[in-house]
């Protein structure tokens, strides 16, 4: 028998979790796994349970509402693969993970297309049997780009976007409607070295780690929730390519781990912070 997930965000109170697993006993469910945790600071109690059994998840959320605080979010949900597409520029190392990671069932997700500003990787997503749309920003305004670009989205659904080194900055325009729902990986470990050649200036100070960052994507440049930050170290052997290349490497890592969490519902927000359940 598949889980099912409660997802629950409300005002800290005692007794919270013996309210909550008391509910899913009268429904004869079982419980499988349960994460909670409190955020003393703003009082914020947020609580994970994935279970099993057959029971009515309207009349779950409506007891479970009724042992919660009445502000409380409620949600319940399943470990069903999401809908993505992926948006993706020239580099091909996060595309190329992630559509692996996909031909073999590893994302719990399903990627419905790649949507990208330029046709290098085309026939590579080709090899996948998936649609690839090409979208040039070249020859109009970023508005009229944008525009173009949610055109070619909106037919699939998708539960998710994922920023696969998608090297374009996104207006608040097209952010809002997909709010929390998309996902960007870049290396901001970095961030001194600003401008042309990063690596060799990365190089040129002897850097001894090489990081990237999975975040939630915000109107706000970068400044969006974390996810997942991943770090490998390097030394006075690694020259300019070296240092690229595990950048490329950490930036895999990085991605794939964040979309696990999000997809697997493991990832709750608070505020501009997020609580990881692992």
């Amino acid at each position: 028998m598949s889980a099912s997930l409660l997802l629950i965000e409300c005002p800290d109170r005692p007794g919270l979790v013996h309210g909550v697993t008391c509910v899913l006993l009268r429904h004869g469910c079982n419980v499988i796994s349960n994460h909670e945790f409190v955020d003393h600071e703003a009082s914020r109690f947020f609580m994970r349970t994935e279970f099993t059994g057959a029971a009515d998840s309207v009349h779950i959320q409506k007891e479970t509402l009724a042992v919660v605080p009445s502000s409380a979010t409620v949600r319940l949900s399943s470990l069903a693969p999401r809908r993505i597409v992926v948006l993706c520029s020239r580099e091909h190392h996060c595309l190329a993970d992630l559509l692996v990671r996909h031909a073999f069932g590893e994302l719990n997700a399903n990627i419905l297309a790649v949507v990208s500003n330029h046709a290098d990787l085309g026939q590579f997503v080709g090899k996948f049997g998936l649609p690839f749309h090409l979208i040039n920003h070249l020859d109009c305004s970023r508005e009229e780009h944008e525009r173009e670009v949610l055109n070619a989205i909106a037919p699939y659904a998708p539960d998710y976007l994922v920023l696969a080194k998608y090297m374009r900055v996104l207006s608040s325009g097209f952010v809002t409607p997909f709010s929390h729902r998309i996902i960007n990986i870049h290396h901001s470990f970095l961030p001194a070295f600003v401008g042309a050649r990063p690596y060799e200036q990365a190089f040129r100070r002897g850097v001894k780690i090489i990081g990237a960052t999975a975040h939630f994507v915000t109107e706000a440049l970068d400044q969006g929730p974390i996810i997942v930050q991943e770090v490998l170290p390097v030394d006075h052997t690694h020259g300019p390519q070296d240092l690229a290349q595990a950048g490329r490497e950490v930036e895999k890592l990085a991605l794939a781990r964040a979309l696990k969490l999000v997809f697997e519902d493991r990832v709750l927000l608070c505020g501009n912070r997020t609580i990881i359940f692992d």
